[in-house]
């Protein structure tokens, strides 16, 4: 069974041939509770979790801005200015977590996984004989 795991994992990376296509789709499951241990493993050898936070503040960019006609009434070229944009910085900052409540996570993650394993190899197995390479 753990021989079968990196064999899926690089199928699943290069999703172009139809069979690769049909062992991700049907593999979804898998990843997202792969992707959730490895975050659990790591919050609980680091001590604490990671959290992602976006802020967003204002600047000024160079821009044209439309110049008033003139005294007769002619339009006038744009003349060049400062309009206000926003942007966005994301940055981590750790987070205090409960590790009892963690390590239970991960184990019932743990669980879980052996269970989509299970069921992905026969669906694995039907996408490499429906889609031979």
């Amino acid at each position: 069974m753990k021989r079968l795991l990196p064999l899926t994992l690089l199928l699943l990376a290069a999703c172009g041939t139809p069979q690769e296509q049909c062992i991700a789709r049907n593999t979804r499951d898998l990843r997202t509770v792969d992707r959730l241990i490895a975050e659990a493993d790591g919050n609980l050898k680091r001590g604490y979790a990671l959290e992602k936070r976006t802020e967003r503040y204002r600047t000024f960019e160079p821009c044209l801005l439309p110049s008033p006609p003139d005294a007769n009434g002619n339009p006038q070229p744009p003349h060049r200015g400062m309009c206000p944009d926003t942007e966005e910085r994301t940055y981590t900052v750790p987070k205090s977590i409960d590790l009892d409540l963690e390590a239970r996570k991960l184990a019932q993650l743990q669980d879980k996984r052996r269970q989509l394993l299970r069921a992905a190899e026969p669906v694995i197995a039907q996408c490499k004989a429906q889609y031979p390479e």
